[in-house]
């Protein structure tokens, strides 16, 4: 049998190299494999990496509302959710290893690194195993003992799609425009310019001349500590200065809009990362209630959803969400809904605490 092009009994490709959340991107635009494209666009660019904390750790911090204590204290125990959050944005999947004890009670929820995890399908076409390598090693996981938490892919049936691929464009001319912004702070935080030899009478200067030269540019006059450092010419030399062109002064426009292309990518307000020029949010509690109400609800609730279907079997009925009444970012959103729905005579005592989720 094979269903959705795959067949049966194998395990399903990982995104290719050279592929984020399976989106193709020409070589040479960004670094092949995942790892190499985490330590590009997470690693290594300041606006991908806060754009990915401030979701994470508001997933992570946010109060949750379980009637179980014990689903409670595994669900947010040891940056779980955290982690998971990260991996969701930059991946687009989360596998969560299930640890049991021996007499195979929930002992702890352990979240897997996503590019090392394969799906291996079974005999109807549904996930049958999961394969997690490191190195040469492969472990085979029962499905019953992971959790895979994924965003949706259009592209694919069984991985989901990671914001890291939508936001590789910005983040490599984010990452090229600090790098020349570095590169002219080196030569002097000045615009290049050219040593002009003109002896008079037609000559050049000799291979040994043009070498010691250069050598002595590098060493006494390029680099932050050598800026404004006045220059001793011989006779013949005479320095050119260089002006900026116009493509040149508008690198700084191109560096700030490729960083809010990187938050539009995450889902961050661009004023919450303190990029100028946002209003679009009269004020910054604006801009983190819309983080909040946009981005890390959804996809709390998207985990917690997923957490909650995995360990169904332990914990029954269990409820896990996030308790909005509970969030700072969203204390006068619910006062408003309290005070409506107390107004509102023509609903019974039930039916408003069925309105404001109150059970």
């Amino acid at each position: 049998m094979a269903w959705f092009g795959w067949k049966s009994g194998r395990a399903l490709a990982r995104p290719a190299l050279g592929r984020v959340g399976g989106v193709a991107r020409p070589l040479g635009e960004w670094p092949q494999g995942y790892e190499a494209q985490v330590r590009a666009g997470y690693c290594a660019n300041a606006i991908a990496q806060r754009a990915v904390k401030l979701v994470a750790e508001g997933v992570e911090g946010a109060p949750l509302d379980a009637d179980d204590a014990r689903l409670r204290a595994l669900a947010g125990g040891r940056g779980v959710l955290e982690a998971v959050a990260a991996q969701v944005l930059l991946h687009g999947n989360a596998f969560v290893q299930v640890l049991r004890d021996g007499d195979g009670q929930v002992v702890e929820l352990f979240a897997l690194r996503p590019e090392r995890v394969s799906v291996e399908l079974g005999a109807d076409g549904w996930p049958g195993a999961y394969l997690y390598r490191v190195g040469v090693r492969t472990t085979r996981l029962d499905p019953a003992s992971v959790i895979h938490i994924r965003r949706f892919n259009p592209v694919d049936d069984h991985y989901g799609l990671g914001c890291l691929g939508a936001a590789s464009a910005a983040i490599a001319i984010h990452n090229a425009a600090s790098a020349w912004s570095k590169a002219l702070l080196d030569n002097a935080a000045r615009p290049s310019g050219a040593l002009v030899y003109d002896a008079g009478d037609g000559s050049v200067l000799t291979p040994d001349q043009f070498r010691r030269l250069r050598e002595e540019m590098e060493q006494g006059f390029a680099g932050a500590a050598n800026a404004g450092r006045p220059m001793l010419l011989e006779g013949g030399l005479k320095w050119q200065a260089m002006s900026l062109t116009p493509a040149d002064m508008d690198f700084a426009a191109t560096k700030a809009a490729a960083a809010r292309e990187i938050a539009l990518a995450f889902g961050v307000p661009p004023m919450l990362l303190g990029l100028p020029g946002d209003s679009t949010h009269a004020n910054y509690k604006e801009a983190n209630r819309a983080l909040w109400r946009l981005t890390v609800l959804p996809l709390a609730g998207a985990i917690l959803s997923g957490l909650r279907d995995g360990l169904a079997a332990d914990f029954p009925e269990a409820r896990l969400q996030v308790d909005l009444d509970r969030v700072p970012a969203l204390v006068e959103d619910r006062a408003q809904l309290w005070r409506m729905i107390a107004a509102a005579d023509f609903l019974s005592t039930d039916e408003k605490r069925q309105m404001v989720d109150w059970s």
